[in-house]
């Protein structure tokens, strides 16, 4: 029969045995060192110079001086003595300093967060999850990184995510103060949107993708088309603003019928042409200018335009076309100009547009 049991090692205490309370204490002794086992550090190679009763360490390979020989081993200061505690496979220990959970492999003490976790019902990361949402993480920095090849992997890295039906939604929200700014994804149908807000509840679709044509629409790009609906009278020698009092379209609002102009809604880089056809008032020889003007006050660059020979009236035709970049509130107006002799810049073919485009 063995004097000790089989796990622990505690002593027995044997039949007729003289100071019964000695081996009692002992096994008693290992009893409290082991069970519910927490360490204060793994890391020491020689016992700490001032030790309390009751501390326990995992001591580290190499270990000198009383730990000699003790590697890997639990080292227990009690009783004003260290109490070596070899440990067996299986055996949990906490380590303090570290906030860490170890197991003993039977060879050396490896972590005990598991290989594969497999269809958990929460899994929170520095916060706490929930029913609505299962998965929750706070912290302050994520990491996904391709597997290598070296490592057994494809070098490649693909994150999924699906949704079970077209009408379904699929996508990234963007909060601040968990007020909903950005949403990009798959909303209500397999179009890519990405939308944005101001307040969390309305909505506009900055870009739009679709996925049958991939053809790239942006929602509310600032574009107009505007058009006299009537002949525009200039004299000799005066650069006067076109009365464009229609639009075939203008989205955002960005030209100012009332105003004859376009005003830029925000900062950006604008692409702007214009069609001035000339009407006879009483000379073909008129000399019909265009151009488009900054502010009420500077001639853009690359956008002036004449006609030196005779006009023909609803014939005669000037081109403009430039690009600038403008600040929000900045406005831009065509301008007409007969040099030579008098005329009209004519009704409906009389047009100017422009866009944002970056």
């Amino acid at each position: 029969m063995s004097d000790a049991t089989t796990h622990l090692l505690l002593p027995y205490i044997l039949a007729a045995q003289a100071q019964k309370h000695v081996t009692h204490n002992e096994a008693l002794r290992i009893l409290d060192g082991l069970v519910q086992l927490s360490v204060l550090d793994r890391d020491l190679t020689a016992p700490p110079g001032s030790p309390a009763d009751g501390d326990r360490y995992i001591v580290a390979s190499s270990a000198t001086g009383d730990w000699a020989g003790w590697d890997l081993n639990v080292a227990l200061w009690t009783d004003g003595a260290w109490l070596r505690l070899p440990p067996r496979t299986g055996w949990l220990a906490w380590v303090e300093d570290e906030g860490l959970l170890l197991g003993y492999d039977g060879a050396s003490w490896v972590g005990t967060t598991p290989a594969a976790l497999q269809n958990m019902a929460l899994l929170g990361i520095g916060t706490t999850a929930d029913a609505s949402n299962p998965f929750s993480a706070k912290l302050n920095a994520a990491l996904w990184t391709a597997k290598t090849v070296a490592e057994g992997g494809t070098g490649n890295l693909f994150y999924t995510m699906n949704k079970e039906a077209a009408g379904d939604d699929l996508g990234l929200t963007l909060q601040t103060g968990f007020v909903t700014k950005a949403l990009v994804g798959l909303f209500g149908s397999d179009r890519f949107r990405l939308t944005v807000s101001a307040d969390g509840s309305t909505f506009f679709d900055g870009l739009s993708v679709d996925n049958a044509t991939g053809i790239v629409d942006q929602p509310r790009l600032p574009r107009f088309k505007a058009y006299t609906n009537y002949d525009n009278y200039v004299g000799v020698g005066a650069w006067t603003k076109i009365g464009l009092n229609n639009t075939d379209y203008n989205d955002q609002g960005a030209f100012d019928a009332a105003n004859n102009h376009f005003v830029a809604p925000v900062d950006g880089t604008y692409l702007f042409g214009a069609t001035l056809l000339y009407k006879i008032n009483a000379s073909a020889t008129a000399r019909m200018r265009g151009r488009l003007v900054l502010n009420g006050t500077s001639e853009i660059r690359g956008s002036l335009g004449e006609i030196s020979a005779t006009h023909v009236s609803l014939a005669t035709v000037i081109w403009l076309q430039t690009m600038v970049p403008l600040t929000a509130g900045d406005t831009v107006e065509l301008q007409g100009y007969f040099r030579v002799a008098d005329g009209y810049f004519a009704a409906d073919h009389t047009s100017f547009w422009g866009c944002k485009i970056g």
